[in-house]
């Protein structure tokens, strides 16, 4: 079998047809193909941001705000705040040409031990939980409507949760194409469900008139407690996450300087837009204090306006949730592709399928990390690990470019934003992190106890040269094995395999 090695420069001129997909093994591509279009884009960054958390528990603002009207106000200001940060990335994503998002940037900023502090973050923290916890809301938001006024059991919940998640990262594996046709069907289920509560909300209005409404007075209860002001920021920006998902995979998009801060102009407006109203829809029909002690407000707000029809909003919720978990398996699955490509992950992760051209064992690796967490009794207390860590990191990463700026100031940046943008950022992300610190110091010393863990591990297994020749042959036995199983390969590109 020959293989042809192609530039990106080649990659990015040839028109991706059904020919260039589909070729026989004697002009066999070693590499992904940049088969996503300014669409597919869109469909991911709104496909991981809009969840399952604006259907089910936007209370968290409303509590620490104290009032609607403040409530949506400060929806709003963390849609512009992730939207600031996302046109800092779109810097970063066009500048740094590679997949990894954070991961990229960090080491060409800061080198290898902090970009490997991510990763290790990303693989015992972010990505098992994130994918975990969509996967249980998708779960128990399907199940629902057949238990009646039961809730599910818990062992079905699990279940049905990881029969989803070997399912997704069966399509990813499979076909760059399905899986962007998939998400296109996902972001239509997440429109149609928003469009429901907003509309229904709208006519509720003007059938029921003040008696149900939750703005009588908006600003009656405003809390002035900083830090509760704060609180309600912090709950905002988590239900904006995965704003940054496009960065994960830009070379996988067919022109990134183009397509990456067009799909960011489009997507951000829209989703701060959208949650705007669709919390305005829900105080419509529910009262504060109705809103404060559901649950799962989506399916409050079913059960008020539409009664046994209720089932319908829940299957469009267990969708939404279903279409947050494809979308963070194929943009995590990048992370660990390019850390293996890199050398700080086991080789076998950096291996592509040459009949599919898809990172299979890393796509299979970030499945079976989802699934192990399901067997965790309670994954929910890890999301404030999450939440710290993310801003961490996002802390981190807009510092990079600001370093960057100064010590590259003749590196090609194609988009080049405000320096206002990243130091209005940065000052948003250093809040941030250090109000967990003063409110919750036990979770947070936890999350940088973890997030430190990586360095012994980065001394033992990377920077440590001279290792013992079994440990180097057992990694080339595994990767060999791991190449024969999957038939797969590691990439070839720039003119050299890497």
């Amino acid at each position: 079998m020959s293989l042809s090695v192609r530039t990106k420069d080649e990659q990015e001129k040839e028109p991706m047809n059904e020919e260039n997909q589909h070729r026989d093994s004697s002009d066999q591509k070693v590499v992904m193909e940049r088969q996503l279009g300014l669409l597919d884009g869109v469909a991911m960054i709104v496909g991981t941001i809009v969840g399952s958390g604006i259907f089910i528990s936007p209370k968290g603002v409303l509590l620490s705000a104290g009032s609607s009207g403040l409530s949506i106000i400060i929806w709003t200001l963390c849609g512009f705040v992730s939207f600031v940060g996302a046109i800092c990335y779109a810097e970063l994503g066009t500048m740094i040409d590679r997949s990894g998002g954070n991961y990229a940037y960090l080491s060409e900023a800061y080198g290898p031990l902090p970009s490997f502090m991510f990763l290790w973050a990303s693989l015992l923290i972010f990505i098992p939980v994130t994918n975990a916890i969509n996967a249980l809301a998708f779960a128990n938001y399907l199940l629902l409507p057949l238990w009646g006024t039961c809730l599910p059991s818990d062992s079905a919940v699990r279940l049905v949760a990881a029969f989803a998640i070997a399912s997704l990262c069966l399509i990813n594996c499979w076909n760059v194409n399905w899986s962007a046709k998939l998400r296109s069907v996902f972001l239509v289920a997440k429109v149609a469900a928003l469009a429901l509560v907003i509309v229904t909300g709208c006519a509720f209005y003007f059938v029921q008139g003040n008696s149900t409404r939750g703005f009588q007075e908006p600003f009656a209860t405003t809390s002035t407690d900083p830090s509760l002001i704060a609180l309600s920021f912090y709950s905002g920006l988590f239900s904006y996450g995965g704003w940054n998902c496009l960065n994960f995979v830009v070379e996988e998009l067919k022109d990134p300087y183009k397509y990456l801060p067009r799909a960011i102009g489009i997507s951000m407006p829209i989703i701060t837009l959208v949650y705007a109203l669709a919390n305005v829809a829900y105080l419509i029909v529910l009262t504060p204090e109705e809103l404060l002690s559901s649950s799962a407000v989506a399916v409050t707000f079913g059960e008020r306006v539409y009664g046994s029809l209720t089932w319908i909003v829940q299957i469009l919720v267990a969708m939404s949730a279903l279409g947050s978990l494809h979308c963070n398996i194929f943009s995590s699955s990048r992370i660990f592709f390019v850390g293996a490509r890199n050398g700080h992950l086991p080789g076998a992760l950096a291996l592509i399928s040459l009949e599919n051209l898809t990172p299979m064992p890393a796509i299979i690796f970030i499945g079976a990390l989802a699934i192990a967490m399901l067997i965790v009794g309670d994954v929910y207390v890890l999301i404030n690990y999450v939440m710290f860590t993310d801003s961490a990191f996002l802390l981190a990463t807009v510092s990079g470019l600001l370093w960057l700026r100064w010590t590259r100031p003749n590196a090609v940046r194609p988009i080049k934003v405000n320096l206002a943008y990243p130091i209005a950022f940065l000052l948003v992300s250093v809040f941030l992190v250090c109000l967990p610190i003063i409110s919750n110091p036990v979770g947070a010393v936890t999350a940088i106890a973890i997030t430190a863990s990586a360095i012994p591990v980065f001394c033992l297994c990377i920077a440590w040269k001279r290792k013992p020749n079994w440990i180097s042959s057992s990694n080339q036995r595994f990767t060999t094995t791991c190449q024969k199983i999957f038939l797969a390969v590691p990439e070839v590109a720039n003119d050299k395999q890497y």
